[in-house]
């Protein structure tokens, strides 16, 4: 299963990463994006089944990938505490899930199954 992981941190993409290798995806099968120009950019070109969406980014923030996106993929937003607003904006536009950031390691894993299930 394809997977995007479109975040502007190298570092919480990294942790996304181990997370998802952990669970058996194999990492050829993870995608990475640093800003919502590129999210959207290697969503067409790779058709993953799901992304893993920060709201805060630079170029389109996860609002505006998720206006273009959302009805074509399962989306689970990762997000700072205080983005309340904004989390229920992206349910709203078709976001599956939310996860705030800091995360356990755990509830990204099982959030990842329950919505891939």
């Amino acid at each position: 299963m394809k997977m995007l992981i479109a975040d502007d941190s190298a570092f919480m993409r990294g942790v996304l990463k181990n997370i998802i290798t952990g669970m058996g995806i194999p990492q050829e099968d993870i995608i990475e994006a640093e800003d919502g120009i590129e999210a959207i950019r290697k969503f067409h070109q790779e058709s993953p089944e799901l992304v893993l969406l920060d709201i805060i980014m630079p170029e389109k923030d996860g609002i505006a990938v998720l206006r273009e996106i959302g009805n074509l993929v399962k989306v689970i937003i990762i997000s700072a505490a205080g983005q309340e607003k904004l989390i229920e904006e992206a349910k709203a536009l078709g976001a599956k899930e939310f996860i705030v950031k800091p995360f356990d390691s755990h509830k990204v894993a099982e959030t990842i199954k329950t919505v891939t299930a």
